[in-house]
C-alpha cells in the first residue's frame, strides 16, 4: 500500500510539473495587447541610412465626445540629430485614413499649405539640432482606426521622402 501511494504521489508532482512549464510557456508566447485610441504606435519608418533627423508626433491624446483632440490637438515633427544646418526642409502631414486637421499652428517655420487632409510646413533652413514642425486641430472620424503619412523634403541630406506612418 505504501509503495502505491509513493509511486502515485511521484507522478502526480511530475505530471503537476510538466502542466506548469507548459503553462509558462504558453504565457510566454501571449501576444502583447492592441493599443486603445489614445495612445497611437508608430509603424516602421522606412529609413535611409545616415538619415540625421528623427519624426516625432504626439503618443498620447484625449478626444471629445465629438472625435476633436483636446488641448489644441496633434503635433507632429522633425527633430535634425546632427549639428549641421540643412536648406530648404519641408515636412509634410498627409491623412491616410479617418482624420481631418483644422487649424494649424507652425513651430519653427510656417505653413505653406493646409487643408482638411493634408499640412506642410516649410523653414529655409534648419539649424544643427533644431525642431520644425507643427501643431494641427484633429478631428478623427474614427476613433479606432485612423492614420496620416509623413514626407520629408531638404537640400543636403540622403533621407527618404516617404518616412513612414502613424496611427492604429
Amino acid at each position: 500500500m505504501r509503495t502505491s501511494v509513493a509511486v502515485l504521489a511521484t507522478a502526480g508532482a511530475l505530471t503537476a510539473a510538466q502542466l506548469g512549464t507548459a503553462g509558462a510557456a504558453s504565457a510566454s508566447a501571449k501576444p502583447e495587447p492592441k493599443p486603445r485610441a489614445a495612445s497611437a504606435a508608430p509603424s516602421a519608418a522606412p529609413r535611409t541610412t545616415g538619415c540625421p533627423i528623427d519624426i516625432v508626433y504626439t503618443s498620447r491624446f484625449q478626444i471629445d465626445r465629438n472625435g476633436w483632440v483636446t488641448n489644441g490637438g496633434l503635433y507632429f515633427g522633425l527633430k535634425n540629430k546632427s549639428s549641421k544646418s540643412f536648406k530648404k526642409v519641408s515636412f509634410t502631414v498627409t491623412n491616410v485614413k479617418n482624420i481631418r486637421f483644422g487649424k494649424a499652428t507652425p513651430k519653427g517655420g510656417k505653413v505653406t499649405r493646409k487643408t482638411s487632409k493634408t499640412v506642410t510646413v516649410y523653414d529655409k533652413s534648419l539649424a544643427g539640432k533644431a525642431k520644425l514642425g507643427v501643431k494641427v486641430r484633429t478631428h478623427l472620424l474614427n476613433t479606432r482606426s485612423y492614420k496620416v503619412k509623413f514626407s520629408v523634403r531638404g537640400n543636403g541630406w540622403n533621407c527618404a521622402v516617404d518616412q513612414g506612418t502613424w496611427g492604429a
